[in-house]
């Protein structure tokens, strides 16, 4: 093969690409072109290359097939990953709603039968409705602190891009911190509301566990926060007014970011962000934990949505730590202050964005209009001020909170804003018992020596013990979490009273009643229920025993003024002159008192009577006349005869009794209702009750019968006619007043009453 390594032919005017090489043909350094022009004596042979370019996998973003122009936010906002979900949330429902879906449960069931039977039941699902809206304002309205921390932790709840898309005309995200890689926890974009452009950027949650574990739950890492500073410096250097969405539980605290510096991107945030010489609005969406939220936080204006909780610890890290159990979260969430209406006390949130009763899920699309309106009034507020004016508002926020200046007097205002005097702590129940104790030795005391019982003693003690039940109630109401519902209703309760002081609001009267019989069947499970049903008994015990030494102290003072006044009307000249002659008369007679002597005798009584009623109406007393109940006396000698038949007849009922009970039927019956009540005891049911109510009634039943027997009835009824015929013949016998008894004027008779108790529901008398 011909070789031209020397040819005489020039390659003038040749590019780079025709200076390629081929080992082909044997020919170096001779250009493709020049070859084709020039005719040689080398064979041409053809050939063909082809290269096979392997498909790959379809995605739908970043732009899809076929992009709407006139989509919402602009053509841009197809590059975004945020796309609609394809399935609807499932409905997640707290533990303090249930008692919503029980009647919302109720209005499907209604509907459902009403579709399937074709009857008219409109009013029942009308009444049903407005059941379940009460209740749910009631609810909503009444929320404790633990229950808007779970509102605000809610899985369906509306994100950050959920807000953004809904409130701004366009928005195109922006990505990357040009420093690592680009942490989806936060996103930063520009966008713009009625025509302004604002630089947004916001933690952003997942809204199902996919996208929350792409999201990493909203927890950012030192990417997402220099990701942040820089779209700062980006809005700062362009006069973009910046708006920051806060919803975390706090900033990813793994050993990978506390090595990329994770407290030193935060602090150099909160550096940054007051130097920035744009306005800031700060809106909490959900919860905001610590650092993690403050890194985006340090704004001219924090506003909060009503459910949303803004907080330093987490309400279980809270009470891990002081309570050592995460049960008391409740108690903690109470105490650290962390709702919207508790910070905007307290100066911290400077207003609060309302949602839809339920909850911002309830409602998205109302939220984010709530929060455009309220971004939009911040703004307009912001935007006047000049660049020196907007750095000290934003200074001046945050130096005053928590401070305080001694010596000068505090506005009314302000007052309300600040800690509360600390209510005073309940006594320890060893000191108070021991108080009490004290006190009862006095009064048993003042008892055995007939003196006066202590009554300052008393009166203080019920004072203390009623102070000490008063802050048992207030730490049972905290502790069962009723407190903030408990307030609400006394404030209404004070707006509601008319000038009588008494109410005229039913509803108002209904809620009392609620909420007391809420209080009642919770209040067992408060933990300091066994000092307070402790306390109430003392209370009791001692106001029982003040208010019986002051009916005993009246008593006293009372016969005292009845004796008096009695010897009074004895001294009076016409009572006493008809006394000594009627004593004068009695003296002459010998034996019996004849029929007029006991007239006379009578009439001085009556006369005696009617005067010392006359006295006793004046000392505001009313009298009765009180007929003796035994005219004619029984003497003793009989009485005690049938006191020994009495005791004969009981003891023969007794024994009675005895031989029943050892019976080997009923001593069976007995041992099965022991078994039963220890049964019982162990596992109480409805059938055990029953078995023990039946086995209590036989067993009554038998006794019964054993007493009834017609022994011992026809010997009861011999007795009760010895008795009555004993009492006629003191009737008619001379039951007249004898000398020795006229001796002593104070003389009185008692009769007697004679009473056999059989038992299993008989008696005689």
């Amino acid at each position: 093969m011909a070789s031209l390594s020397h040819s005489s032919v020039t390659f003038s005017g040749t590019s780079a690409s025709d200076l390629l090489r081929s080992s082909s043909n044997g020919s170096i350094g001779v250009p493709l072109k020049t070859l084709g022009k020039v005719r040689l004596g080398v064979r041409r042979t053809d050939f063909t290359v082809s290269a096979k370019i392997r498909k790959g996998k379809k995605h739908e973003y970043p732009w899809p097939d076929e992009a709407d122009p006139n989509v919402k936010g602009g053509v841009l906002s197809h590059l975004s990953p945020f796309k609609p979900l394809k399935e609807k949330p499932k409905p997640v429902t707290l533990d303090f709603e249930k008692p919503l879906m029980d009647l919302e449960k109720k209005i499907i069931d209604v509907r459902k039968m009403a579709q399937e039977t074709g009857l008219d039941f409109s009013d029942q699902i009308i009444s049903l409705e407005n059941k379940y809206h009460q209740a749910l304002k009631d609810l909503y309205t009444h929320l404790t602190p633990i229950q808007r921390v779970n509102i605000a932790r809610h899985p369906n709840r509306p994100t950050f891009l959920d807000h953004v898309f809904n409130i701004t005309d366009k928005f195109v995200e922006l990505h990357g911190d040009r420093a690592g890689y680009d942490d989806p926890a936060i996103v930063t974009g520009i966008g713009s509301i009625d025509g302004r452009s604002y630089m947004f950027m916001g933690h952003q949650k997942g809204r199902n566990t996919k996208e929350n574990i792409q999201r990493n739950f909203g927890m950012p890492t030192p990417h997402g926060y220099r990701k942040a500073l820089r779209m700062m410096y980006y809005a700062d250097h362009h006069g973009f007014p910046i708006i920051t969405f806060i919803d975390t539980p706090g900033a990813f605290a793994d050993l990978k970011s506390e090595e990329l510096g994770q407290g030193e991107a935060i602090a150099h945030n909160l550096r940054t962000m007051f130097g920035l010489k744009v306005p800031i609005v700060s809106i909490v969406i959900g919860e905001g934990g610590s650092g993690g939220a403050l890194a985006i936080g340090c704004a001219n204006k924090l506003l909060m949505l009503e459910n949303a909780v803004f907080y330093v610890a987490s309400p279980e890290a809270c009470a891990a730590i002081l309570w050592k159990t995460a049960k008391a979260s409740p108690k903690a969430a109470e105490k650290l202050k962390i709702t919207a209406t508790e910070l905007s006390k307290l100066q911290i949130a400077d207003g609060i964005i309302p949602e839809p009763l339920g909850g911002a899920h309830a409602d998205p699309s109302w939220t984010s209009q709530q929060i455009k309106t309220a971004v939009v009034e911040a703004m307009d507020e912001l935007m006047k001020m000049d660049t020196q004016e907007l750095l000290n508002h934003r200074m001046r926020k945050f130096r005053k909170l928590g401070g305080f200046q001694e010596g000068i007097p505090i506005d009314s205002k302000r007052k309300v804003n600040m800690k509360k005097k600390e209510e005073p702590v309940a006594q320890r129940g060893e000191e108070l018992e021991g108080e009490i104790e004290k006190l009862k030795e006095q009064i048993l005391k003042a008892k055995q020596s007939s003196t006066k019982a202590p009554e300052l003693g008393l009166n203080e003690m019920i004072v203390k013990l009623k102070k000490e039940v008063d802050i048992e109630f207030s730490e049972a109401v905290k502790s069962v979490g009723l407190k903030d519902r408990l307030v609400m209703l006394r404030e209404e309760f004070a707006k509601a009273r008319n000038s009588q002081g008494q109410i005229a609001n039913s509803g108002l009267k209904e809620k009392i009643e609620k909420l007391k019989d809420e209080f009642d069947q919770s209040l067992s499970t408060a933990p300091n229920y066994s000092s307070l049903q402790y306390k109430l008994d003392m209370l009791k015990e001692i106001t029982k025993a003040k208010n019986l030494a002051e009916k005993n102290e009246k008593a006293a003072f009372l016969r005292q003024e009845i004796n008096n006044k009695f010897k009074e009307v004895m001294e009076q000249p016409g009572i006493k002159e008809k006394i000594e002659a009627l004593r004068g008369e009695i003296g002459d007679t010998s034996g019996d008192l004849e029929n007029e002597m006991k007239e006379k005798v009578m009439q001085v009584k009556k006369e005696i009577e009617l005067e010392l009623t006359d006295v006793l109406k004046s000392l505001s007393l009313d009298v009765e006349a009180v007929e003796s109940k035994t005219k004619y006396p029984i003497n003793e000698r009989s009485l005690s005869d049938f006191k020994v038949k009495v005791n004969v007849f009981n003891e023969e009922i007794k024994k009675k009794i005895d031989d029943a009970i050892n019976s080997p039927d009923l001593k069976s019956k007995v041992e099965m209702l022991k078994l039963e009540i220890a049964k019982a005891e162990k596992t109480p049911d409805l059938e055990s009750k029953n078995q023990i109510e039946a086995l209590e009634q036989q067993i009554k039943q038998r006794i019964a019968e054993a007493i009834n027997s017609p022994e011992l009835i026809e010997k009861h009824e011999k007795l009760k006619m010895e008795i009555s015929k004993a009492i006629e013949s003191s009737r008619r016998s001379d039951g007249s007043l004898k000398k020795e008894d006229q001796k002593d004027d104070n003389a009185n008779v008692d009769g007697s009453r004679v009473e056999i108790n059989l038992g299993a529901n008989r008696s005689f008398a």
